[in-house]
Parts: structure tokens; sequence; C-alpha cells
């Protein structure tokens, strides 16, 4: 069993920045991919991006290269996603999983968090 906890969601200003944290625990956690997922009102659940605690990655979707950075603490068994020059189109609640491999399908990550909820009001 993995567990993820993830904080630093809230409200920001189109144009500004936010970091989220997933705090991973359980077993053998460092064999497993660490991956961002969001999902806005209506739509699916998006891949944002995907690190892997022995050093592949990281990977980004299109929509969030350039302005996406993850990054990880193996100290604190933390992954890190900053996010900055946010937009409206970034209003989502985002998630932290883990799987075995690197995947972009929300299906192949066996372990979520509760997700949080990040809102960019322009």
């Amino acid at each position: 069993q993995v567990q993820l906890v993830e904080s630093g969601g809230g409200l920001v200003q189109a144009g500004g920045s936010l970091r989220l944290s997933c705090a991973a625990s359980g077993d053998n956690v460092r064999s497993y991919v660490m991956g961002w997922f969001r999902q806005a009102p209506g739509k699916e659940r998006e891949f944002v991006a995907s690190i892997s605690w022995s050093g592949g990655g990281p990977n980004y979707a299109n929509s969030v290269k350039g302005r996406f950075a993850l990054y990880r603490n193996d100290a604190k068994s933390t992954v890190y996603l900053q996010m900055y020059s946010l937009n409206p189109a970034d209003t989502a609640v985002y998630y932290c999983a883990a799987a075995s491999a690197f995947s972009v399908v929300p299906q192949a990550y066996a372990y979520w968090g509760q997700g949080t909820q990040v809102t960019v009001i322009s």
C-alpha cells in the first residue's frame, strides 16, 4: 500500500504561481513513478507531469511544458509541482498518483491522493 497526501492548492490570480506537494509513504514507495493529474469540472482527468525516484523524468504534458516544474526531495519522499504563469485554464483539482511505470493514462496509476483544488482567477 502507498499513501499519498497532497497540499498547496489555493486561489491565485492569473500570472501567479503555486507549489503543490505530494508526500508519499508506504511499501516500496521508491519503486513507483509519481504522477500529477488534474480534473476540471465536466472534463476528464488529464496527465500533467511525472517523475521517478530513480531519476527518470520529469515528463510534462504539452499544455504545461515550460510553465510547470516537477521535482522531488528524496529525504522527505515528497514530490513538488511548481506552477508558474498560471491561467484560468489551469483551474482544476490536482491529484498526485503512483504507478509502476511511466504512463500518461490515469488507469495505469494504482494509488491516488485526495486531490487539492487550484483556482486561477483573471
